[in-house]
């Protein structure tokens, strides 16, 4: 049987090479929206969403720093430039962010956006508390603590970082009695582990560095300071389906 994440690829193939086509024609692909990419903490009147790696991306400038009418272009820009995701791998979730937008513009969203339940933001979150809980936006820094007391290496294994979500969800369960996570919601949950596995680690074998990892989820921040840099190839979403593959193997 075809994976959730391969099955979702081939729906979402179509969509994608119309949203190049759009993201092109908006935005030339060399401008970014700042120059200045040095990490800047948000003000009280920016936006930011659910997910740790589009906030450190806006937070470095990558991204609008405001975090408000972010269009598909500036995320492909931002995404692209930042940590090297690819179109296609960006797309998978920048299409599903347009579904959020309350901006009056079908082409763009605000970052905080992401935060509506059940199109990209999920029960089991390796950071935010559930929806049911009343704030599955803001960092938590209790059930971060419960994900990161399994990363007790200097690097994350895929084995590790498979534990560690595995343990999140199986516990999520008992502090929300109306806990809920679709087959959409599993598979961009373990998506999420792979994103920070590819993006810091050893192509698709993980070992992303555990000091990296926690820098971005606890300051929202890309680790230059620590020795990050910048994939020279772009991060794929076979990339990701096959780090995925590896992840839901470690898991079972």
């Amino acid at each position: 049987m075809a994976s959730i994440g391969l099955a979702i690829f081939s729906a979402f193939s179509s969509v994608v090479a119309g949203a190049l086509s759009v993201a092109n024609a908006l935005n030339p692909w060399g401008a970014t929206s700042t120059k200045d990419h040095s990490w800047q903490k948000p003000s009280p009147t920016d936006r930011r969403s659910p997910c740790p790696m589009v906030n450190a991306l806006a937070n470095h400038g990558y991204l609008p720093r405001d975090g408000k009418s972010v269009s598909l272009a500036q995320l492909l820009t931002g995404c692209r430039e930042g940590i090297n995701l690819g179109a296609d791998a960006t797309l998978l979730v920048g299409v599903k962010a347009l579904q959020t937008s309350s901006t009056g513009n079908p082409l763009t969203f605000h970052l905080d956006d992401l935060s509506k339940h059940g199109i990209i933001e999920h029960d089991g979150s390796l950071s935010r508390k559930d929806v049911a809980q009343g704030d599955n936006h803001t960092f938590d820094p209790e059930i971060w603590a419960t994900v990161r007391a399994h990363f007790t290496e200097d690097k994350i294994s895929i084995e590790t970082a498979a534990a560690a979500r595995k343990a999140r969800l199986a516990a999520a369960p008992a502090a929300n009695p109306e806990f809920h996570m679709s087959d959409a919601d599993v598979n961009f949950s373990f998506i999420e582990t792979c994103l920070y596995l590819r993006v810091f680690g050893e192509g698709i074998n993980g070992n992303a560095p555990t000091q990296w990892v926690r820098t971005l989820f606890e300051h929202e921040r890309l680790p230059f300071e620590e020795g990050f840099k910048r994939s020279d190839k772009p991060l794929t979403i076979a990339d990701i389906l096959a780090l995925e593959k590896k992840v839901k193997a470690a898991s079972a």
